[in-house]
């Protein structure tokens, strides 16, 4: 199993075991704001499990289906990952608004603390590994996987605060709209991802400063051809294309 691959079933083991963390501590204290951290980290888990199929398919070889490889499936993984995170705002908000309706009642907020703690640190290590490993071997489905979990970081401190100033101040109602904060904050990582991610998909021309370069090499062969122009240029996941009429 190559390093890409190694990466992504890790990220897979760590959201199955916080999500079970996060679901037994949030339905112990009836508590909106870990009970959507828990369905976060779900669909979390399930874009950990598209990243590393996408990552294992994307390094297949070029074959008679596929002449320019299979790299784009990592595209697409990182489209689908950036949607995810759109549908677990939605259910967060959803659940929130609930509570705020129907009023809020919490138990056991040192558990709820300690959970959401351990996950902020658990996701942060395997967040990093993720983003390391996505900016060595420039692959955009880990790329997104690792900001899934770096959302959830913020996301789980942010929850944390919130447990603490219930603690401190009894307003059990600080839960939904804690939950509801965390939501948007979900809105703007995805919105950012799919951007990056559609413009992958619609072969974006690579950035300025590395045409430049390929057209530096080039202009060290002048003496051995005569011209060339129409020089374009496109990526798919981790791979460079260019090609030109010389």
């Amino acid at each position: 199993m190559d390093e890409k691959s190694k990466t992504a079933l890790l990220s897979v083991g760590s959201n199955t075991c916080l999500i079970l963390g996060k679901l037994a501590a949030g339905l112990a204290m009836g508590s909106v704001s870990v009970i959507s951290e828990a369905v976060h980290s779900g669909l979390d888990l399930l874009a950990a499990i598209i990243a590393f199929v996408a990552v294992k398919v994307a390094a297949k070889p070029a074959d008679e289906g596929h002449n320019y490889g299979h790299g784009k499936f990592e595209n697409l993984a990182s489209i689908i990952e950036s949607l995810l995170i759109l549908v677990a705002g939605i259910m967060i908000i959803y659940n929130a608004a609930l509570k705020l309706k129907e009023g809020v009642v919490i138990e056991s907020l040192g558990l709820g603390m300690a959970v959401m703690g351990v996950s902020a640190l658990v996701n942060l290590l395997v967040a990093r590994k993720l983003l390391n490993t996505a900016r060595r071997t420039e692959s955009p489905a880990l790329a997104a996987d690792g900001w899934h979990l770096m959302t959830d970081v913020y996301t789980s401190l942010g929850v944390f605060l919130g447990l603490v100033a219930i603690h401190l101040t009894g307003l059990t109602v600080l839960d939904p709209i804690i939950a509801i904060l965390v939501a948007l904050l979900i809105f703007k990582a995805a919105f950012q991802l799919i951007r990056e991610s559609v413009l992958s998909i619609l072969d974006a021309r690579l950035p300025i400063a590395e045409e430049r370069l390929i057209k530096e090499v080039l202009s060290k062969y002048a003496g051995e051809y005569l011209s060339y122009h129409a020089l374009r240029t496109r990526k798919a996941g981790s791979d460079r294309y260019v090609d030109m009429h010389l």
